[in-house]
């Protein structure tokens, strides 16, 4: 099999989690396992592990919804006449808290947290497995998985909604908790980074599509790093070995080249194992959901809602590779070399955009995306980390190391390096530059921008109001369902 399913495991449990409806959050059971007797081999631990897993998956996250709302706001991707009304909403950020799509994200990333806290609220079941059947180190690895999996997803709500309630083990009750603060939340997240980073697999002993060491760690430089905590982000990305540039940038995108040598972590899907429910399943992760919708919503020969921004495409230099590598234009070839893009490919109520989104794409080997596409998201790639590293030694190490870190991404892409004598303030903003080219599309840059403060220049001319549009409202729902969540964000 090409990489592991994300199954979910099934509980004789109603679990209650954060704010959301107490029926949204049930996980049934038809077989009627129950959690005192469910804990007693690998297959039944890894099971619910996968099920912390699924949740990536869903419509709401990397199914359909988070890399519109996410390239929207960061005003990367602009929009045809025929995208939705919803999602343009993050683009002029004209969203409010009766926004369903942004309850769905947070019902998502809760219920992942749920199926990662079930994992390690039963912590001590999996430990009392012999060691002859589950040794040691696969148990604290299970376990890694899960606490890595909760910190992804806190790291997910904490970056939109700032504070939420912070859950370290499942409800005892039907009672929402309140918002614990940012810092609260970021504090779990570094304390789960911190063990997963010290517990998981290396890469090259870990079944494909499951987190491993060297994500746990990159994710933890990342965290830190949010926080400008340089010197603890630099020293937690040093200890990341293993991994390096592909020499093609664009084999980062296509379906034969995944977890190559530059992919630290990847959600995964695959259409061989199931798409039956890809329209169905925004929130639970249940069905089959191994199928998202990136290439038929970005695709210019598909329904083409939404095209790379001329702000965007004016930020490459001439002779970047990365441009042939990103967007498809007029006269590029696809279908294995025997199509070729032509202007009325291009077209949109009369308008010709001048290129077409080409990463994450199928059309390199196919003329139609048939509504299904099974090339993983990389959630991390090794580029990302060099243009990291090089941010926290611009801040707090070497200069001269710096700047080879950008080195390396810009020769990969066929461009002259950063001189040697460039001063910290150039070097900045060449990490700008670098990583607005290098991770285009890749759902990096809104936060960037606000962990940069430069929205004043880099969402000129939006309808981002400072002090509101960083974090988006918490949903109504929240409030009619948990009494007890707290005040609301700013400006909603």
């Amino acid at each position: 099999m090409k990489k592991i399913k994300y199954t979910i495991v099934v509980l004789a449990l109603i679990i209650t989690s954060n704010s959301c409806n107490t029926n949204d959050l049930e996980l049934t059971n038809p077989n009627e396992l129950l959690p005192e007797t469910f804990f007693k081999t690998e297959a039944q631990v890894q099971s619910s592990v996968n099920a912390a897993y699924a949740n990536l998956q869903t419509f709401s996250l990397y199914g359909r919804l988070l890399f519109y709302m996410m390239d929207n706001m960061s005003q990367e991707a602009a929009g045809n006449p025929q995208e939705e009304l919803e999602k343009k909403t993050y683009r002029d950020f004209s969203f409010d808290s009766s926004n369903v799509q942004i309850l769905d994200f947070y019902t998502s990333c809760f219920l992942g947290i749920t199926k990662a806290n079930f994992v390690i609220a039963n912590s001590e079941k999996i430990y009392a497995i012999s060691d002859s059947d589950l040794p040691l180190v696969t148990k604290n690895k299970f376990i890694a998985e899960a606490r890595f999996l909760r910190a992804y997803y806190y790291f997910l709500l904490a970056n939109r909604f700032g504070g939420v309630p912070v859950w370290e083990t499942l409800p005892d009750g039907p009672t929402g908790k309140a918002r614990g603060t940012k810092e609260e939340v970021y504090d779990l997240i570094i304390k789960d980074l911190q063990f997963a980073s010290e517990n998981l697999l290396d890469k090259s002993k870990e079944q494909k599509g499951r987190a491993t060491k060297g994500a746990a760690l990159a994710f933890l430089g990342k965290a830190y790093l949010y926080q400008k905590k340089y010197t603890e982000a630099l020293t937690a990305f040093n200890k990341i070995s293993g991994y390096s540039l592909e020499s093609n940038f664009y084999n980062n995108f296509t379906e034969e080249n995944e977890h190559g040598v530059e992919s630290l972590l990847e959600v995964e899907y695959d259409r061989n194992l199931g798409t039956g429910n890809k329209w169905d399943s925004p929130t639970s992760g249940q069905g089959l959901n191994e199928a998202t919708f990136r290439g038929q919503d970005y695709g210019n020969l598909n329904w083409f809602n939404t095209y790379p921004s001329n702000d965007l495409l004016d930020e490459y230099e001439a002779g970047d590779k990365r441009f042939a590598g990103s967007f498809y234009v007029v006269g590029d070839t696809y279908n294995n070399g025997n199509n070729t893009m032509t202007a009325d490919n291009f077209k949109a109520s009369g308008a010709t955009r001048r290129a077409a989104w080409k990463k994450y794409q199928n059309y390199y080997k196919q003329t139609d995306e048939q509504q299904e596409s099974g090339i993983n998201f990389k959630i991390i790639r090794w580029a990302d980390v060099l243009l990291m590293k090089a941010e926290c030694e611009n801040e707090v190490g070497s200069r001269a190391t710096a700047i080879n870190y950008i080195n390396e991404v810009r020769t990969r892409a066929g461009l002259a390096g950063v001189p040697s004598t460039a001063v910290k303030a150039d070097v900045f903003q060449a990490i700008v530059h670098e990583r607005k080219v290098e991770l285009a599309g890749e759902q990096v840059r809104f936060d960037d921008i606000l962990r940069w403060g430069i929205s004043d220049t880099a969402l000129k001319g939006t309808n981002f109001i400072k002090g509101k549009s960083e974090l988006w409202p918490i949903p109504d729902k929240v409030y009619s369902t948990n009494p007890n969540i707290g005040a609301q964000n700013p400006g909603y």
